[in-house]
């Protein structure tokens, strides 16, 4: 039962529907656009409640001209990973903190709980149905898409009657088709979020208003926009990622510091991780702060920075090698790739997602 007793879907009832004849794998290219033969649909109304999940050939949806997810941006979605390790076993990262902020956006989106187990368990049926299409190298995974949508068929602004709860996976490789460290693009005069907004919520709104400036960056000669909120700059996220800075800080301590999550912050899956596996390490201190750009550009000229980067679960981690602001390009140092904190965490966490660590991070997709 959900948590307000409306009986949730459940695996159990989960219906099968093969494509009769597999498509083709091509190589892996452009991050998102390659798909699998197989999706899951899951269909809500007020008056039936949740319909039996469904698993079907991939293909088109057919919505209704008024629905209010295309008038009204009332949807959301999701985005994990599923890893073919060097054992050919294959394994889900963290799923369940990906299913309990998906919860959280819907309950924002005023659309329908659901149980995250049942649905992380229908999500593991799927990839083990399609589990051919997932690559064979540790550059390479399985993206899973949840989303959920609104499906009321009328232009009046109220809470859904009608929704549909869908997953598509797509085989992906590297998210930036350019290697290297990033250039980033500070200007107080766009916001990604506010403080009682959805900046915490995972909605497609987040990102789609997020272009104009993004394009703007590029002008600049920069690849991704660095947030920045309120009149003191604060340092928000970076493009579509969390951000980090590894720094000596203010009291002459090395520190690893990432904005706390006060409603304005995506709380990022690897951005968890990565606090908690240097957390575990006990080598320097690992904070949840607020960082401006005044701080910043203040450690910048008494070198007291040693990264900035940013992390996603598209991504993962990426450094960040420069960034523009006020007229102004900052040049953010990278220490040597044999010592850089960056190699280090992203070697964890692969070994952890590859199965070489054993780690209860990871759900096999074979039970």
């Amino acid at each position: 039962m959900t948590d307000n007793s409306t009986p949730s879907f459940k695996a159990a009832d989960l219906v099968i529907q093969l494509a009769s004849t597999p498509n083709p794998k091509p190589d892996v290219s452009t991050f998102g656009s390659t798909f699998t033969d197989h999706m899951l649909t899951i269909e809500w109304s007020a008056t039936e409640g949740w319909q039996a999940p469904l698993i079907k050939p991939f293909g088109n949806l057919s919505l209704h001209p008024a629905c209010s997810s295309l008038h009204y941006g009332i949807q959301l979605f999701e985005g994990l990973k599923a890893y073919r390790g060097d054992d050919n076993q294959l394994r889900l990262f963290r799923p369940m903190l990906n299913m309990n902020r998906m919860s959280k956006s819907a309950k924002r989106a005023c659309l329908p709980v659901f149980d995250q187990s049942e649905l992380l368990e229908c999500i593991r049926r799927l990839v083990e149905i399609d589990q051919d299409w997932v690559p064979t190298t540790d550059e390479s995974s399985l993206y899973i898409r949840p989303t959920f949508i609104g499906t009321e068929l009328s232009l009046g602004v109220k809470k859904p009657a009608h929704a549909l709860l869908y997953v598509i996976l797509s085989p992906v490789g590297a998210y930036f088709s350019v290697a290297g460290a990033l250039s980033l693009w500070a200007d107080p005069k766009y916001t990604r979020a506010w403080r009682g907004g959805t900046g915490d919520c995972k909605m497609g709104g987040n990102y789609g208003c997020s272009l104009y400036a993004q394009y703007e960056a590029e002008d600049y000669g920069c690849q991704q926009v660095l947030w920045l909120y309120g009149e003191d700059h604060q340092i928000t996220e970076a493009g579509t990622m969390n951000i980090f800075l590894h720094w000596i800080n203010e009291e002459g301590e090395e520190e690893l510091a990432t904005p706390p999550l006060d409603g304005i912050i995506l709380p990022g899956v690897t951005r968890q991780s990565i606090l908690e596996l240097t957390g575990k390490w006990g080598e320097f201190k690992v904070k949840e702060r607020y960082l401006t750009m005044s701080q910043l550009c203040s450690a910048l000229k008494q070198q007291r920075v040693k990264e900035v980067f940013g992390s996603g679960t598209a991504c993962m981690v990426c450094p960040i090698g420069h960034i523009v602001y006020q007229g102004e390009s900052l040049h953010i140092p990278c220490q040597d790739n044999n010592s850089q904190l960056t190699s280090r965490i992203v070697k964890e966490l692969k070994d952890i997602q590859y199965g070489r660590t054993p780690s209860d991070w990871t759900l096999p997709v074979k039970q």
